[in-house]
């Protein structure tokens, strides 16, 4: 794994949870934070290798704090693992208050992806 391209492709996203992404509890509908991570977490992938991704697996998302509506989050991509044709991104989500500079880890997960080929082959990672 190349370190500088690992550091190269660290991806941040901010958003702000707006009413049309929450859920009857008024917080963050749990699809619609994974559909985030995988957004992230592909751009990571393609920053790193610059080839064409597909995601392949979510191997591990917890989810340990609720995400209020009416909250900032911040959606951080980092490459973690780099095999001959795959390689796996983790993904952090902070909550960040409007209006202070409160900030909590609310969800974790990983995500593998493959670099494929025009054929939808599988190729080796660069």
């Amino acid at each position: 794994m190349n370190q500088d391209k690992v550091d190269q492709s660290v991806t941040r996203i901010f958003k702000a949870v707006f009413p049309d992404s929450i859920n009857h509890y008024d917080t963050l509908f749990g699809g619609t934070a994974m559909a985030l991570m995988d957004e992230v977490a592909f751009i990571t992938a393609t920053r790193y290798s610059r080839q064409k991704m597909v995601t392949v697996s979510s191997d591990r998302i917890d989810f340990t704090k609720p995400i209020p509506a009416g909250t900032i989050i911040e959606l951080v991509g980092m490459v973690s693992f780099v095999g001959n044709t795959s390689l796996k991104v983790k993904v952090e989500v902070f909550i960040e208050q409007m209006y202070s500079t409160v900030r909590e880890k609310a969800i974790t997960g990983e995500f593998t992806f493959v670099a494929i080929d025009n054929d939808k082959r599988p190729v080796k990672i660069d």
